[in-house]
């Protein structure tokens, strides 16, 4: 990995922005740690208006997304990505000055969603800049990231421990100062362009420019009776003459995958939420095995996810390993299910290793959803497409917590089970939607790269084989 580190696909630009999200994640891991305590113990807020505060954050942050795909159409995305920065440094900054409520109510909503718009904007930028070998890069972003959010962690822990007003404060100036740096890192890099409408790609622009305009033919509509795209309608629609991408919501095949993909991020509630409260309220295991949990997490998937995503490199490779996610958090589910109330040490191991299979799903989960995402979208509208698909963990954000705490959990045991059951039948089902939409796409572009040939030759010639040409429409 340090390797790869050294040499990332997409050689400097893709080290200047590891290094951007680096600082990003240090800083967001400070605030992760300490933003309830903050707004219990310095603002003073109550249960109640704290529930409707990180309700805002959750709701706001679903449409972070689709803007910031909307947006990179029609916007060079280093421009976009350098705003989200500054907007966050605007945002955490003004909790320094503010304190009533419903100020900050939309100060940590606008942070949310320029925090998912950020997000996005890095998953376009990979595309652009590392090709083909963006599993590689992603992988490497998701350690780079749990590094960040680990030593953010750790840095939070000793303003915690400190817990003077002046503490929190030096904690949120250093969250702050975060998106500054990853703004000035962004600034150094290079704009990609081969993503927005209208443009023309840049030569050289890894993985856009080649094969575009048969991207473009193989995803048309063939019947020509509708004007909407085939392949699902992943493609282009005919107007005045000429063809404009395909919008994603009226996508029904790529919002079908996004649907599928909400219940497939429902790890990173289990972690959060799941694992801790069960614990808490269902078994003797002492509160201190909490915190062991989010290690686990982070250490696994600082180490493995380069070996994971070595071995996920193609889009069906990536429809298998949603599967896999579906039965290994079955698996973890099942785990669960089966802890003992009663044993300290039983219930411990038992909850440790279903941390542990959590963190394989997540690390399965990253690699498929990623690869999918991209894989499934044309690629002249991929930016739209894109922040659509990041609307997935989103919503799971907001509507994952309230599902464990108000159903699972109440249903004891047997929640658990339909719940691991449930997951894994979606799984199966985006497995093969997946290789359903894929094998729609590659025929559709195969047909396109014949109309092309046939339509190169002369007027009025033949064939080889002495037949007249069908005509093409």
């Amino acid at each position: 990995m340090l390797a790869q580190l050294r040499h990332p696909p997409g050689g400097r630009d893709a080290r200047i922005m590891l290094l951007a999200q680096l600082l990003d994640r240090t800083g967001t891991g400070v605030w992760g740690a300490s933003c309830v305590l903050f707004f219990t113990f310095v603002t003073g807020l109550d249960g109640r208006q704290l529930g409707l505060l990180l309700g805002a954050a959750g709701v706001a942050g679903i449409a972070g997304s689709p803007l910031a795909g909307h947006l990179a159409d029609r916007f060079p995305v280093r421009t976009l990505l350098i705003g989200c920065h500054l907007l966050r440094l605007g945002t955490i900054g003004a909790l320094l000055v503010f304190t009533r409520f419903e100020v900050l109510v939309l100060v940590v909503a606008v942070t949310s969603l320029g925090d998912r718009a950020a997000k996005m904007l890095e998953m376009l930028f990979a595309t652009r800049t590392a090709g083909e070998q963006r599993g590689t890069y992603q992988a490497l972003s998701r350690s780079v990231a749990n590094a960040g959010y680990a030593l953010g962690a750790g840095l939070a822990a000793i303003g915690l421990a400190v817990g003077t007003r002046g503490a929190y404060q030096v904690l949120i100036l250093g969250n702050a100062l975060s998106f500054l740096a990853a703004a000035a890192l962004v600034w150094r890099t290079r704009e990609r362009s081969g993503g927005r409408r209208g443009a023309a790609p840049a030569a050289g622009s890894v993985g856009e420019a080649a094969g575009s305009e048969a991207t473009a033919a193989g995803t048309g509509d063939a019947s020509g009776s509708s004007g909407t795209a085939g392949a699902g309608g992943g493609g282009r629609v005919a107007v005045a003459g000429r063809s404009a991408p395909a919008s994603p919501w009226r996508d029904r095949g790529y919002l079908r995958f996004v649907l599928l993909d909400i219940p497939l991020c429902l790890d990173d509630s289990i972690l959060g939420v799941g694992l801790p409260l069960w614990l808490i309220g269902r078994t003797d295991a002492p509160h201190a095995v909490v915190p062991a949990f989010l290690f686990v997490n982070t250490v696994l998937v600082v180490a493995l996810q380069m070996t994971v995503s070595a071995r996920v490199r193609t889009p069906r490779q990536a429809a298998g390993a949603a599967r896999l996610y579906g039965l290994t958090l079955f698996a973890s589910c099942t785990l669960i299910a089966l802890t003992p109330a009663h044993g300290a040490w039983a219930a411990s191991i038992a909850l440790l290793a279903a941390a542990m299979l959590v963190t394989a799903a997540e690390l399965l989960r990253s690699v498929s959803s990623w690869e999918l995402a991209v894989s499934l979208a044309p690629r002249e509208a991929r930016a739209s497409y894109l922040g659509v698909a990041g609307m997935s963990q989103s919503v799971q954000k907001s509507a994952g917590p309230v599902l464990l705490t108000g159903v699972v959990m109440t249903a004891g045991p047997a929640g658990w089970l339909v719940l691991g059951a449930a997951v894994a039948g979606v799984a199966v089902v985006q497995r093969r939607s997946a290789l359903g939409r894929l094998v729609a796409l590659e025929a559709a572009e195969a047909a396109g790269a014949n109309a092309e040939t046939a339509g190169a030759t002369p007027a009025g010639g033949r064939t080889r084989t002495g037949i007249d040409p069908a005509p093409v429409s």
